[in-house]
């Protein structure tokens, strides 16, 4: 299958195009893509800026939710299998690479690329950013971007590859569930016991061991009395690098 990418010259965000294409009741196909060359008004989570990055991957996609699908926040999870598997093949060295929850793919450390996930009624927006040409300056992050390692990868080749991966990383989760998701992202992700700080939406700020994902793809955070805390959301922190 050839998932369809609608390429924008200039835009304000793919994620927000979508939104207001569903909210007019336009048929978005599952699968089919929207991707900028420049984005004018790009948001990544908690609503903090994204650069633009000409030479870049910045496009969206939307999951129509079913019945039986899992949870939608473990989308972002998926998502991340499905970077981790684009991207890959590009990086010399796997080992380079490590998922980061929830939405994260760094490479060396340092973020590479995000997730943003948005519903807008029954649908599921799923907004990528890559850093293949550039990486932008964020405040208290270190950021890296694919040219470090070589010539940046051509987007619109990179775009086809992570549609093609998309779609079977979705095919999987809605035939086999979650279990399988949360096994093959906790192998990619960094070594368990990795120190991890995590602001948590209320403004709770805590700290402890990386212990893995619960069944429901939330975070497990071993703590220094040794109880585990579950964290559904937040921003997190890897202090390992």
């Amino acid at each position: 299958m050839n998932p369809r990418i609608e390429i924008l010259a200039e835009t304000g965000s793919t994620n927000a195009d979508l939104a207001a294409r569903l909210a007019s009741g336009e048929h978005v196909a599952e699968g089919a893509w929207l991707v900028a060359d420049r984005q004018t008004a790009g948001k990544g989570r908690q609503g903090r800026a994204w650069s633009d990055g000409s030479g870049n991957f910045m496009g969206s996609t939307i999951v129509r939710r079913g019945p039986n699908d899992p949870a939608a926040p473990t989308l972002a999870l998926l998502a991340g299998l499905a970077l981790y598997e684009t991207v890959s093949p590009v990086v010399a060295g796997a080992a380079l690479l490590a998922l980061k929850w929830p939405n994260d793919l760094l490479l060396g450390g340092a973020k590479l690329a995000g997730i943003l996930l948005e519903g807008v009624g029954d649908a599921v927006i799923v907004g990528i950013g890559v850093n293949l040409a550039q990486a932008p300056d964020l405040p208290n992050r270190r950021t890296a971007a694919l040219s470090d390692l070589g010539p940046a990868p051509d987007r619109d080749l990179f775009a086809r590859e992570l549609a093609s991966n998309w779609i079977v990383e979705l095919d999987r989760w809605r035939q086999f569930g979650l279990d399988p998701v949360l096994r093959r992202w906790t192998a990619l992700a960094h070594a368990a016991g990795s120190s991890l700080t995590v602001h948590e939406p209320d403004g709770t700020t805590v700290s402890g061991a990386f212990a893995g994902l619960a069944q429901d793809g939330a975070l497990q955070l071993r703590l220094v009395d040794g109880t585990t805390r579950i964290v559904h959301a937040g921003d997190v922190h890897w202090e390992g690098r």
